[in-house]
């Protein structure tokens, strides 16, 4: 490994950090390297090393990243275009970094897509695309403060896409064709709803007015808005609260005066930061109960049943992983999604029944604040946050691509033709699937309703696809493994050793032998000796396709070998509810519980429980929560015993 130099323009706060990626990228290079049988070059870890250097970490972050992004598109143009790798030094029509890889894929004097490469067979193509794409974006997710300026470039951004759209207009045709299409798609499946029959519940993030945890139930204002559809009194507080000081305490907001939805930048990456919106609790509260009511009406409908998803992503990631191979589907990925569908327009889809409409529009937030500056009224729908957002951007992108459809076969505008249509098309948020050769018309279709096809996440040429966190090429999967957090060099950082552990295991998994035992290495200096665990133990170990040894003991009691192990473990906060307030909390989680023994599958599928009811055991809570709460996203390290595995990975 080659020996690092001081660092110079590396924020010195974290050379520590910068360090121990540097050592972590020429390790995963090598693995690379040996995946698809290709010589190292130590001119690659001499470029890797000199511009992380020179840059800064964003070279890792953004840079690779970059080179990556022209990667793929030149497979799906089959050819390396002169305007590609412009920050690169170029080998005639190849870029001189890897191209010990990129020989073998592109023809080297011409850039362009060897269809029958020499000494490779198509397994081996997938072996060197898999290895290029986890050199470049292993760091891609790496989650590190953005720079002041990206930041507020990042809110700019959000006012501004605000602005035009409140400045844009849906032709009146378009706006004809949307309703027509509504109407026949969601009329019939929203023919019944009664909001006495949803079952409400808090989401597990932030809210606009900072309350956390069980102060979420211990009520301060609800809307006048909500009281016709969502009333106080049996849907947020028992019936019995009416006669105590609880119910009295409650103050009912009229809408000029509802507090608005807060927006945070929250890290995704260094190249910027996601945006969402923290809404308030009341509305919050509603909108979590809708949630439900929309994903299991559309996932049960006949005609959007296994067409729009939300808690099963396996549809999505199939299809782009057979579409790799058989080139007869795109996967097409959106640009700012939640923040470009029309109010109006969603409206639209609603609007066959009015009571779940008003129900919707009541608990939608109608003003943003950013640092302390009120916009609105908000002319979107909603904006990632919101619990409706999800389900209502999938039915929006899914009307859009029916029309579509119906438009470029000049079928007429009935139910029959909506099924035949929307037999190609798969939606899961702002991720869509659709046939290739109607790529052109979806996408010049969505451009009509002002919403913006991600073209560098968008694949319907060549044989890369990418959805749901699937990416394959060709029919083989090429998906890296991302690090996420920095390699920890002490105790105290648990996110990043649990992070790193996790990532550890998933590099053993794919056959990166030395950049696992080089993680399991850094992680024993701060643990000691990590114990042999298996693939779902709540301990950081690491896992083996080999029996390990390791230290343990005969607990006679449970009569099970234990050993002793470092167990990831809930940060909890004291947070007492009590009076009306606890017993609301408690009904609402034996109601929950309740619906999913009789739906078992919808369990498994990701039901989002609270954080501060978290599962303990099978069918079991923690007996504490009305004491205390679950700190979200929060996560501790104790020393304790545990099970020695006994089944291996082989």
């Amino acid at each position: 490994m080659r020996s690092l130099r001081p660092l110079g323009r590396v924020d010195r706060s974290h050379s520590l950090d910068v360090r121990g990626l540097l050592e972590l990228v020429q390790v995963i290079y090598q693995d690379a390297c040996t995946e698809c049988a290709v010589n190292p070059d130590p001119m690659d870890i001499v470029t890797i090393i000199q511009r992380t250097e020179d840059e800064g970490l964003s070279f890792l972050t953004i840079t690779l990243p970059t080179f990556c992004q022209d990667f793929e598109r030149s497979l799906a143009n089959r050819r390396i275009s002169p305007e590609s790798f412009r920050s690169f030094r170029k080998d005639r029509a190849i870029p001189s970094f890897l191209k010990g890889m990129l020989k073998l894929i592109f023809d080297r004097d011409t850039g362009v897509l060897r269809e029958h490469p020499p000494r490779c067979d198509s397994g081996r193509i997938g072996d060197l695309v898999a290895a290029v794409r986890q050199i470049c974006r292993g760091f891609n997710k790496l989650q590190a403060p953005c720079s002041p300026e990206r930041e507020r470039e990042a809110l700019e951004g959000f006012v501004s896409l605000e602005q035009n759209l409140a400045e844009s207009k849906v032709h009146d045709d378009d706006v004809a064709r949307f309703v027509s299409v509504s109407r026949l798609l969601w009329d019939p499946l929203f023919s019944s709803f009664n909001a006495f029959e949803v079952i409400p519940k808090h989401g597990p993030g932030v809210t606009s007015e900072r309350i956390r945890g069980n102060s979420k139930y211990a009520w301060k204002l609800w809307h006048d808005r909500l009281e016709p559809y969502f009333p106080l009194l049996g849907f947020a507080l028992p019936l019995g609260a009416s006669l105590e000081d609880e119910f009295d305490q409650v103050a009912y907001v009229p809408p000029q005066d509802e507090i608005p939805s807060r927006v945070i930048l929250v890290p995704k990456t260094l190249k910027g930061p996601r945006i969402i919106a923290a809404e308030p609790i009341a509305a919050q509260y509603a909108q979590q109960s809708l949630q439900s009511f929309l994903y299991d009406k559309i996932e049960r409908y006949w005609l959007t049943s296994g067409r729009i998803n939300f808690r099963d992503q396996s549809i999505n990631q199939r299809l782009a992983m057979t579409s790799s191979k058989t080139g007869a589907l795109a996967t097409l990925d959106m640009s700012d999604a939640s923040d470009r569908v029309f109010n109006s327009l969603a409206s639209e889809m609603f609007s066959g029944n009015p009571d779940l409409l008003g129900a919707i529009q009541s608990c939608r937030t109608t003003y943003a604040d950013i640092n302390g500056t009120r916009i609105g009224p908000l002319v979107k729908f909603a904006s990632m946050g919101s619990a409706l957002c999800f389900p209502v951007e999938a039915m929006y992108f899914f009307t859009i691509c029916i029309i579509a459809l119906l438009d470029l076969h000049k079928l007429p505008y009935d139910i029959t033709s909506i099924f035949r249509v929307s037999r190609d098309v798969c939606v899961y948020g702002d991720d869509l699937i659709v046939p290739v050769d109607a790529t052109a018309a979806i996408v010049d279709r969505l451009h009509k309703y002002h919403c913006k096809v991600n073209t560098h996440k968008s694949f319907w040429t060549g044989k890369f696809r990418e959805s749901c966190g699937v990416d394959a090429y060709d029919g083989r999967l090429v998906t890296p493994t991302y690090i996420r957090h920095y390699v920890p060099y002490n105790r105290r950082q648990h996110t990043e050793i649990i992070s790193i552990s996790a990532t550890a295991n998933a590099f053993y998994l794919r056959g990166y032998w030395r950049t696992a035992y080089f993680l399991w290495e850094k992680l024993e200096r701060v643990l000691g000796t990590l114990p042999v665990v298996s693939s779902d133990s709540p301990a950081v170990g690491r896992i083996s396709f080999l029996p390990g040894k390791t230290v343990s003991r005969y607990n006679p009691d449970l009569m099970r070998f234990e050993v002793f192990a470092w167990v990831v473990e809930p940060v909890y906060r004291t947070d007492r509810v009590d009076g009306y307030a606890a017993l609301a909390k408690s009904l609402l989680a034996l109601e929950r519980r309740s619906l999913e023994r009789d739906l078992p599958r919808r369990r498994k599928a990701s039901v989002e429980w609270d954080l501060d009811l978290r599962l303990v055991g099978e069918g079991k809570v923690d007996p504490l929560h009305l004491e205390r709460s679950a700190r979200h996203g929060v996560a501790a390290l104790k020393r304790r015993a545990v099970p020695v595995t006994l089944d291996r990975l082989g």
